[in-house]
């Protein structure tokens, strides 16, 4: 396999939550976080149909993003990985956003541009090679995730990114 098969996508939405602030709030979306975090994984491994003896690696991101988010991803995965004697892998956030490409198209090969869109991150990069990135500009100040939070709470929207739990 070349690591572009998918064999589950969970996702645990925190937008009702953060609904009732206007955005998110960094604290409330860790304490989520740590509450769903477990069941997350094991849900994952259902839907994969694979026990934790059939992970080769334990993979997360470290950065940058919330750091709160963060440390429960990192700390979750470091146990992980140490309990079940596999190696761990840093993953940057950002690049992570850049290889999801090649999960979604598996045709995609470099070179291309990319535009990031995520919540507080805004790059246009040239992908070079498969870990060969060159960022041709970014936001210094607002991304537009942010960006639109902040138009939608002003003019009345519910913010409405993400998906519900699948």
């Amino acid at each position: 396999m070349n690591g572009r098969k998918v064999l589950s996508n969970v996702i645990n939405s925190q937008i009702d939550i953060h609904t009732l602030y206007g955005g998110v709030v960094p604290e409330i979306a860790s304490r989520c976080h740590v509450e769903v975090i477990n069941q997350v994984v094991k849900e994952a491994l259902k839907q994969a149909k694979i026990k934790f003896e059939d992970i080769d690696v334990v993979s997360c991101t470290y950065g940058p993003g919330l750091v709160g988010a963060l440390l429960v991803g990192v700390s979750y995965a470091k146990g992980l990985a140490y309990a079940i004697q596999k190696p761990l892998v840093g993953v940057n956030h950002i690049e992570g956003h850049i290889a999801a490409n090649y999960v979604t198209y598996p045709e995609l090969e470099p070179p291309f541009l990319c535009l990031i869109i995520s919540g507080g991150h805004t790059h246009l990069v040239k992908i070079n090679d498969y870990t060969d990135f060159e960022i041709i500009g970014k936001t210094k100040d607002d991304a537009i995730g942010e960006s639109y939070d902040k138009v939608a709470r002003v003019i009345g929207l519910r913010i409405s990114r993400g998906t519900k739990n699948r």
